[in-house]
């Protein structure tokens, strides 16, 4: 690396900047326990509160004038955007905040971790699995049929020389130091994983972030928006890192690869010859954690991108949304540098009081007699005439007229159905005509006029203006 990149990383890296800490012994200590030894997620800030209060106690029962700030004040300090050791953010649907740990403390955490003294160094099973990788490289990138069957063909030779001399009896077991030896490789590459995830889950955030913010400060056409948000979210599932983080994701969801993990951890653990890492135990369980987590990212960025589709909410929240935007774009502006003193200014040379014996006491009103009861004399007998040659109008029938008429994906003029088939039940069929809703008909009033001939019950001729009406089939 070159020494400007090395200068710059020292200046605005968070984990650079958490190694130069005068707190950085508690920072590791207490958020690496809690969040990367323990695989947590997001943490209601009441939640951490307490924990980091019991924490804290337990400190200063041995070093009572060592981090005498409260739990709060930490928190806030290592949330801050010059920190950037904990996120901090409210969740869709809660009110609460909550702190999440971000890869620069997994990265600290990780690299001081590194410094302990290891009793035990393995290299031979490291050394197998970069063989193994080459070999899988070379292979699976062999596109020539005759160099794979032969390489196929040769495997099969070896399998079948094995397989007679361990019916005979020859084979060979992993000494104790080969099993501890690939017992640390692999417990140390199933926490290296989880600790990828979380760099993963950071990669999805900026990109959904950078989603929000063309949102918030699109100016142009929403065609264009919308090209590049369905750019942004087709990057993400078809780039190296969604490939392979759907690999993994499908793997882990295959129940025939639980059921394998499960087995093989369980017997790794039993053996007597190896000191069992209790994190190792339920490794597959936080990998599906953490994987969890991750969808959840992916998932609010075609959260966005779905809200934005909404044509409606734009129509009927055209004013809220010009608002909103306008308060996103003042805080894109001002976040590298926010402002520090925020004041009101109240121009009313006071605070109008109302004091509870000025109120005035409670007047109860006389009860009020309604008699709803009408006597025998004033009740007529109604005029059902009217009532009884009501018509039905049937819907079902308009439908199938419009499907016979009108193709799919095609548009006629309701005057030209009509035409087809004539007017039975009067001005109702022609209403049930503009109300018919149906799942592939649409009905949209025109600005034009157009005028429909019909014939009413009475067998009388009878004509309707009215706006030009269009049919649509999808």
């Amino acid at each position: 690396m070159e020494l400007d990149d090395i200068d710059r990383l020292w200046e605005r890296h968070p984990a650079w900047r958490l190694m130069r800490a005068r707190n950085a012994p508690l920072v590791l200590s207490f958020l690496g326990g809690y969040f990367i030894d323990n695989n947590r997620g997001a943490a209601p800030s009441s939640q951490l509160v307490t924990a980091l209060d019991d924490f804290l106690y337990d400190l200063h029962r041995s070093d009572p004038d060592r981090y005498t700030a409260s739990p709060e004040t930490y928190l806030d300090d290592w949330s801050a955007p010059e920190a950037g050791w904990l996120r901090r953010y409210y969740p869709v649907g809660s009110d609460e905040v909550h702190y999440e740990a971000t890869p620069a403390l997994q990265k600290a955490h990780g690299w001081v971790e590194s410094l302990r003294a290891r009793s035990f160094i393995g290299t031979e099973s490291r050394l197998h699995t970069v063989v193994e990788l080459l070999r899988q490289i070379v292979r699976g990138s062999d596109a020539n049929p005759d160099s794979r069957i032969a390489e196929l063909e040769r495997r099969r030779l070896a399998l079948d020389v094995e397989l007679d001399e361990a019916r005979k009896g020859n084979f060979t077991v992993l000494n104790d130091a080969a099993l501890r030896d690939r017992y640390q490789q692999a417990a140390s590459t199933a926490r290296e994983l989880l600790n990828d995830f979380r760099e993963v889950e950071e990669n999805f955030r900026m990109l959904d972030r950078s989603a929000r913010e063309k949102i918030a400060s699109w100016e142009r056409g929403k065609g264009e928006l919308l090209t590049e948000l369905i750019s942004s979210r087709t990057d993400i599932s078809f780039s190296d890192q969604g490939r392979s983080f759907q690999a993994f994701h499908d793997y882990l969801l295959s129940e025939g690869s639980q059921d394998e993990l499960n087995e093989l951890l369980a017997t790794v653990q039993r053996m007597p010859q190896i000191v069992p890492d209790r994190r190792l135990r339920s490794v597959h369980h936080d990998w599906a954690d953490a994987a969890e987590r991750t969808q959840k990212t992916v998932r609010a960025l075609s959260e966005q991108l779905r809200r934005f589709l909404d044509d409606q909410l734009w129509i009927e929240n055209r004013r809220v949304l010009d608002l909103v935007r306008l308060v996103e774009g003042a805080a894109l502006a001002v976040r590298e540098s926010p402002p520090r003193e925020l004041g009101l200014t109240v121009d009313e040379p006071g605070v109008p009081l109302g004091l509870p014996l000025e109120r005035p006491l409670y007047d109860p009103q006389p009860e009020a007699v309604v008699d709803s009861m009408l006597s025998s004399d004033d009740i007529d007998i109604a005029e059902l005439d009217d009532l009884l040659a009501q018509k039905f109008v049937d819907t079902a029938r308009l439908a199938d007229n419009i499907r016979a008429v009108v193709p799919p994906r095609t548009t006629a003029a309701l005057d030209e159905i009509i035409a087809l088939y004539p007017v039975q039940d009067g001005a109702a069929e022609i209403l049930g005509y503009l109300t018919l809703s149906d799942g592939d008909i649409t009905i949209e009033v025109g600005d034009v006029d157009m005028t429909i001939d019909y014939t009413d019950s009475a067998g009388e001729h009878k004509r309707m203006r009215m706006r030009k009406v269009s049919v649509t089939r999808a």
